[in-house]
């Protein structure tokens, strides 16, 4: 190669390698503008219901411990774990022998107290015959002063004794009641309709009245059930009477139970146990309802899955709640939608219920919008759509 065609060849080389670092410089240095891509969402039309969630516990709407009041043994047990009963069935017999042998006591004590009133009267008889005959003769002076004082002593405390002695058998027949009580008290029967959801003694079983009163079963009626939903302090202050409620149970999810809230207990669980609560746990407050339960399908102690509609709004127009951009110092808010271009631009709009996942929209866009939820510049879109302007990938 002749020394004219290197210096040629270099020339050429030097001027590719200028060229090359300089687009490596002007890439370097100004960049080309990337178009900022869009995640967007469709507003839609729907129910939007602003809701607190509880757990609950199910229980009867009617509970009793059904008890002795007298101590014996049980001779007979009438029924079992899981029996429909009628008020006034036969629940168990306790050994009566005791409250037997107290009846006739009383009877005796009773019979005694009245012979005693009937001799007692007789006597009242006689002292007010020696106090008419001493009255008389002491008037005529045929008689010392001294029997007609004492005449008139004897009738005083003779109508004292009679007194003692009705106050007595007054007391006689309190306790020949009492004494016929107890002795009902040891066939024990059902105050309401029921089922059985516990039994707590055996037959052949002694049972205690002396301290407190033993309990025998658990009556429970399973008709109408009540829910105990704990609702946290945080969510009470927003939960009223009449407010419509619904749950499901651990073992269905998919059938919902539909009520509406009874009351909400003044005081939180606990408070009975600890005036001064001064620990550190959550406070919740029991939400109370009732529920048919025809078929005792619910059960005392399930769990519930409970949801408390505060506010709701059918045929509403929605939009995610972090498509809201305000709101400003008058309250207003606004959202971005997309142009024919692909470009954001920002509209007024009134916003209803909003539960800071969705909001209702009730003017400023329609259902055709693409209503910006947020931007990105890579390429990979979410799982709503994601639209780009000019120049984009998209």
């Amino acid at each position: 190669m002749t020394k004219p065609q290197k210096t040629a060849r270099n020339i050429v080389i030097a001027l590719i390698a200028i060229l090359v670092a300089g687009w490596m410089a002007q890439a370097w240095l100004f960049p080309p503008e990337t178009k900022i891509g869009y995640v967007t969402a469709k507003p839609r039309i729907g129910h939007l219901a602003d809701t607190v969630l509880a757990s609950g516990t199910i229980t009867a709407s009617k509970l009793v411990s059904v008890g002795a009041q007298v101590s014996g043994q049980i001779t007979a047990l009438h029924v079992d774990l899981g029996d429909r009963i009628k008020e006034g069935d036969m629940i168990a017999e306790i050994d009566p022998s005791t409250q037997q042998n107290d009846l006739l006591d009383a009877e005796a004590a009773l019979a005694n107290i009245t012979a005693q009133l009937a001799a007692k009267q007789a006597e009242l008889r006689q002292a007010q015959l020696d106090y008419t005959r001493q009255k008389k003769m002491r008037a005529l002076d045929a008689s010392p002063q001294e029997d007609f004082d004492a005449a008139e002593a004897t009738l005083a405390v003779t109508k004292a004794e009679i007194t003692a002695l009705k106050a007595q058998i007054d007391q006689a027949k309190i306790a020949l009641d009492t004494a016929q009580i107890d002795l009902g008290y040891t066939e024990i029967r059902a105050p309401m309709d029921g089922t059985v959801v516990a039994l707590a003694v055996k037959e052949g079983q002694t049972v205690n009245a002396a301290q407190s009163t033993p309990t025998i079963i658990k009556l429970a009626q399973l008709d109408t059930m009540t829910v105990e939903a704990e609702i946290s302090e945080a969510d009470v202050i927003r939960v009223h009477e009449g407010q419509p409620v619904s749950f499901t149970i651990l073992g269905d999810r998919t059938t919902k139970y539909e009520s509406t809230l009874r009351a909400i207990e003044p005081a939180p669980d606990g408070i009975e146990d600890d005036d001064d609560n001064t620990d550190d746990d959550a406070v919740y407050y029991n939400g109370l309802f009732d529920i048919d339960n025809p078929d005792h399908r619910l059960r005392v102690w399930m769990t519930a899955e409970v949801i408390i509609t505060l506010n709701d709004v059918d045929n509403a127009l929605i939009v995610p709640s972090a498509a809201l951009i305000g709101p400003d110092t008058n309250g207003n808010y606004s959202v971005r939608v997309l142009d024919e271009k692909g470009d954001a631009i920002e509209k007024p709009v009134t916003v209803g219920l909003n539960t800071n996942i969705d909001a209702q929209i009730i003017n400023g866009i329609s259902e055709t919008d693409d209503v910006v939820i947020g931007a990105t510049s890579g390429a990979t879109a979410s799982s709503q759509s994601v639209r780009r302007g000019p120049g984009g990938m998209f």
